[in-house]
This record gives structure tokens, sequence and C-alpha cells, in this order.
């Protein structure tokens, strides 16, 4: 039962943190410690953050893609984990450092590992995904200037 516990949690999650942005809701999931164990290309790859640092991060993350979604592809629960698949879309509407917001869709997939303590709560990810697809569509969606 834990496991669909946590995976119906992480979809929540997903849904209130990254998808609508209610940061406020980070103590109901997180831990009041979250470690990014891998998450290459990601500012906050390697650190461990606060409640406070963790709502910053995901401020400062959904700024250039307010929009975003997040499209849950499947959901594997292994111990303490939940592994997420998933594909992502977005409008760039704000600027990025060297991709001024263009107003385009851009899209990506990954798979993120969610780390989970014994009262459910997040506690961590390890994540891979395509940043680079993503520097490439900003890329071909720039304006000569």
């Amino acid at each position: 039962m834990a496991e669909q516990t946590r995976k119906d949690r992480l979809r929540q999650f997903i849904r209130d943190i990254w998808d609508e942005g209610r940061v406020e809701l980070a103590g109901e999931y997180c831990a009041p410690v979250y470690r990014i164990h891998h998450d290459p290309g990601d500012p906050w790859d390697g650190m461990t953050l606060d409640l406070d640092g963790f709502r910053d991060r995901v401020v400062k993350s959904r700024a250039a893609f307010p929009d975003q979604k997040f499209l849950i592809q499947g959901l594997y629960a292994d111990g303490d984990a939940v592994v997420m698949t998933w594909l992502w879309e977005a409008t760039h509407l704000g600027d990025i450092p060297g991709f001024p917001a263009t107003g385009k869709r851009v899209a990506m997939s990954g798979a993120t590992a969610y780390m989970f303590d014994a009262s459910d709560r997040l506690t961590g990810h390890w994540q891979v995904t395509d940043r680079l697809g993503v520097y490439q569509q900003l890329q071909r969606n720039k304006t000569p200037g």
C-alpha cells in the first residue's frame, strides 16, 4: 500500500508544485531537507536545500516557463523511491541566460527518481532529462538580431 500512496503523493506534488507553482504547499510534500543527488544542467545539482531553498528553486525554475506541465508517462516504485518518466511542455515566456523570451512552445522528456522518508515526504531526487533538446529548440526559435 505504501507504494500506491507514494505514487499518488508524487502525482499531486507534480501537479501542485511544478505545474501550478503552489510553492506554499512545499512543506506538505517535502521533508525539511531536500537533496538534489544528480540533475546535470540544473543550477542546483548536488545541493541540499531547506524548504525555503526548495521554494526558491521552484519559483526560479518556473519563471521562464510559467505554464509548464508535466505529463506523467509512468510511475515505478522501488523501496523508498518512485521513478517517474515524463514529458514536459511549456511556453518560453521569460528570459533565461542567452535566450530572451520567444513565446514559443518547447518540450522535453526525462526520468526522475524521487526518494521518500518514512513519513512519505520527499527527501530528494536523481534525474536525467533532455535539456540539450530544449536549448536546441530555443536556438531555432531565436529571432536573428
